[in-house]
């Protein structure tokens, strides 16, 4: 068992594991759900070196988590290293991340940069400061993880955070897009993957309360009101309330396309349909005697 460890904030970065059947029956699910995920889309292979993506958020701590345990138990050899981006901040708990990892002998990189700065200054007024901040980060990100030969990159988005961002895009984005569970770089130096994209968001707030990891908010985006995104997560919560089964059906829907069924002229060949189709030619005479008996038919009636 650990010996909890304070910070002066209140921080428990050595709690006692939990021992509650819940806690195992939880902790069953979302390693199941994370290795169909790892599975499915072949995200991690023999030899790879994963760079996590820590936030301090519950998403990168469990995601962390979840991929540390893998790796004691797998039957394949895969290295895992936390990275966190200091974005500077003002008022950010420095040292919580470092304090939790170190405690936990996890290897990291705390990377600084201040794009929180730039994100203001670049942000317009009333805008909000999503898209730069978001821009600025992975670019980071993304450049560090080729320093440390990093050969995947491990972000922590959820079932319901792809799900989001999908009727985001149908809403506001006029496009059917979503974020895909494994992704090459626009720079096709790297490659992005979400482990935890088959786990639902409320799964992963029980995991880090029971887990009690020591939560940062972020005081950047989550200082601002009446985001798109916030409005969609209270929608979709809703819906999860009202209709248990619909997340589980859309985020299904978006592994089961049919591009024939839409309209996207680039993803499928509507001209070539022309081309394709198979005529059953009759014989004239035929036909007309056919035509003839269906008109006497009516006739009749």
């Amino acid at each position: 068992m650990f010996s909890p460890i304070e910070s002066s904030q209140g921080f428990n970065f050595k709690p006692e594991l939990p021992t509650s059947s819940a806690y195992y029956r939880l902790l069953k699910k979302l390693r199941r759900q994370v290795g169909h995920a790892i599975r499915d889309y072949k995200m991690i292979e023999e030899g790879d070196k994963v760079m996590v993506c820590i936030s301090g958020g519950k998403d990168s701590y469990t995601l962390l988590d979840i991929l540390l345990q893998f790796k004691r138990i797998a039957p394949i050899n895969f290295d895992v290293v936390a990275v966190n981006l200091d974005q500077k901040q003002p008022g950010f708990p420095e040292d919580v991340l470092p304090r939790y990892l170190e405690e936990n002998n996890i290897p990291y990189y705390i990377l600084e940069k201040d794009t929180y700065s730039i994100t203001k200054r670049l942000t317009p007024e009333g805008k909000t400061y999503c898209a730069v901040c978001s821009r600025l980060r992975r670019g980071s990100l993304y450049g560090f993880a080729q320093e440390i030969g990093a050969t995947k990159v491990a972000l922590g988005h959820h079932r319901d955070d792809i799900i989001a961002t999908f009727f985001l895009n149908l809403f506001h984005g006029g496009s059917l897009k979503a974020m895909p569970p494994k992704l090459l770089s626009s720079d096709k130096k790297n490659i992005l993957i979400r482990p935890l994209a088959y786990v639902e968001e409320k799964d992963i707030i029980k995991y880090a309360e029971m887990r009690k990891f020591p939560i940062i908010p972020c005081n950047l985006c989550g200082s601002q009101e009446n985001l798109q995104r916030a409005m969609l997560n209270n929608m979709l919560r809703e819906w999860d309330q009202q209709y248990p089964k619909r997340l589980h059906s859309i985020f299904g829907a978006l592994q089961n396309v049919s591009p024939s069924q839409l309209a996207d002229r680039d993803l499928f060949d509507f001209e070539k349909l022309d081309e394709e189709r198979e005529f059953d030619l009759k014989d004239p005479e035929e036909m007309k005697n056919r035509l003839d008996v269906v008109n006497l038919s009516f006739a009749a009636e």
